[in-house]
């Protein structure tokens, strides 16, 4: 039995990788293509990783290397040759850091010391108003109250002539100009007083409601009416009148009048009114009003 004859009779699924890709094929176009495979991107991410790793570890060695000096060199270093010796691109970075903070650092400490010059500037101004204003209120003073006023010298001779000469108008200007004045203060009165009296004056008026009560239902009320209205005076008007029932067939007379202020009163109106004693019991003011 030859070789290919043992195979044929061997149950062997040779097409198998065929069905596995048509059997993927058929699920990625039912169920949307699957994600990649993430072997190759964890490779991709570890390996980063450990660059990164890599260059820290660098940087650390290039700093402590800057940072302490080696056994056989000199204990002193100098600025500028610790600042040429930087190795490796982390201890570069550290580098351009520390001087950046050390430019804020100059830029701040500029400007607190122009803040500090401003406030003694400021402070020596306070101080020097403080001592002249100790310096004003420390000046003698007359009985306890105020500065004593510098005494002016008595006027010589001289001065006190010519402020006499300076005392005489010869032309008496000063008088004609009072005299005017004068004149014209008079005359605007006069102006003024006339067209105050050229005005009406305004009357005060007021308007009054009288009951005038009879003595019994007998009493004839157009005759009782008849004598109110015989008062008649300067600055009284009668107006409107009309019966009111009182009670038990008794009626009161009530009457409306306008009277001025000045000319007529309450008191005029109920003395006049009640010396008709035939037919008037009483007056009373039912109602006041100003106009």
């Amino acid at each position: 039995m030859t070789s290919a004859e043992c195979l044929a009779q061997e149950r062997i699924w040779f097409d198998k990788p065929r069905y596995d890709e048509a059997e993927r094929q058929f699920y990625e176009r039912m169920n949307g293509p699957t994600q990649p495979k993430q072997d190759t991107g964890a490779n991709s991410i570890l390996q980063d990783i450990a660059r990164a790793r890599e260059n820290i570890q660098k940087s650390l060695a290039g700093l402590k290397t800057t940072l302490q000096p080696s056994r056989g060199s000199a204990p002193k270093i100098s600025n500028s040759s610790h600042r040429s010796s930087p190795s490796g691109g982390g201890s570069a970075a550290d580098y351009g850091e520390l001087t950046a903070r050390m430019k804020n650092l100059e830029l701040e400490n500029q400007s607190l010391h122009k803040v500090v010059e401003e406030l003694r500037s400021a402070l020596s101004k306070m101080e020097s108003r403080v001592s002249a204003l100790e310096k004003r209120s420390t000046t003698p003073t007359v009985n306890g109250t105020s500065p004593a006023a510098p005494q002016k010298a008595p006027p010589t001779p001289a001065k006190q002539e010519e402020e006499d000469e300076d005392d005489i108008d010869l032309f008496g200007s000063d008088e004609e100009v009072d005299e005017e004045a004068e004149r014209l203060k008079e005359q605007r009165l006069q102006e003024y007083a006339a067209k105050k009296a050229k005005k009406p004056a305004l009357i005060a008026k007021s308007s009054i409601l009288l009951d005038v009560k009879p003595w019994d239902d007998e009493t004839d009320m157009a005759k009782l009416e008849e004598c109110v209205r015989s008062v008649q005076v300067d600055g009284l008007l009668w107006g409107a009148s009309k019966l009111v029932p009182v009670g038990y067939g008794i009626k009161k007379l009530q009457i409306n009048c306008v009277v001025e202020d000045d000319k007529v009163g309450t008191d005029f109106l109920e003395e006049e009114i009640t010396k008709f004693e035939d037919y008037v019991q009483s007056v009373d003011v039912a109602a006041f009003n100003k106009i």
